[in-house]
């Protein structure tokens, strides 16, 4: 007598038991979703930690830390975040004190401040520092200037850092003293420079002095009244993340 062959079903495609298992996945997805859009993200924290997957959570030797930077000498990214935070509202005082100073001593015309990215831009047309074609500081000038070297040696921007620029118009200039425009444009700029460090006792390693002549104006020459734009000083206090002395 033969015997029966018993033949078993094969079911094609997942186990049955995936069904419950993605519904569960699918559930807790949507959980997390839901406690993160309740959440509040903090964006320079949430970079540091995409950054820090992008090799290991920096465990195995060659891994990543949170940031690139030294971790002992750069603190927390909030403490980095309050720091400049408090520096941005330093400068922005800083503006409207010097602008407040300029309009009580009708020099607003005179004296230009610009709150920048780079830092706080100060700048001064050339007539109220220097005779036309001259480099040597006018007496008057000394009072603006001490006002602002006052400022400097404040306890919020003693540690910062100044660069000086002179500008001209391109009117050539040749006397016994400056053959050009490119002469003339830096003298001024490190007399400025000079009386800073000489009279009023500033530290001479937070400066340092450049000269354009006619090359970086601010427009065009073809009036008077713009050609006396281009003719200046510019005095900029640098915030701390654009300038780090040279060892």
């Amino acid at each position: 007598m033969a015997k029966k062959q018993v033949i078993e079903e094969i079911k094609m495609g997942a186990p049955e038991y995936m069904n419950t298992y993605g519904d569960m996945m699918t559930l807790l997805l949507c959980f997390f979703v839901i406690l993160f859009s309740m959440s509040n993200i903090d964006a320079k924290k949430f970079e540091a930690i995409v950054v820090s997957f992008s090799g290991s959570l920096g465990v195995l030797s060659g891994g990543n830390t949170l940031t690139h930077e030294d971790v002992i000498d750069q603190g927390s990214i909030s403490d980095k975040s309050n720091s400049e935070i408090t520096e941005l509202d330093n400068f922005k005082q800083l503006e409207e004190k010097i602008k407040e100073y300029l309009e009580e001593n009708n020099l607003a015309d005179k004296v230009k401040v610009l709150n920048e990215d780079q830092g706080l831009l100060l700048r001064f047309q050339d007539s109220i520092l220097f005779d036309q074609g001259s480099a040597s500081l006018k007496s008057q000038s000394n009072v603006i200037l001490k006002y602002i070297s006052d400022i400097l040696k404040s306890p919020n921007f003693k540690d910062k850092f100044i660069t000086v620029e002179g500008h001209t118009d391109n009117v050539p200039i040749k006397n016994s003293t400056y053959s050009s425009n490119w002469e003339l444009s830096v003298a001024r700029a490190c007399n400025v420079v000079r009386y800073l460090i000489e009279v009023q006792g500033l530290d001479p390693t937070r400066f340092s002095a450049a000269g354009y002549s006619e090359y970086h104006p601010v427009g065009k020459n073809d009036t008077v009244e713009n050609m006396g734009k281009n003719r200046r000083v510019d005095i900029m206090i640098m915030k701390s993340k654009n300038f780090t002395p040279t060892k």
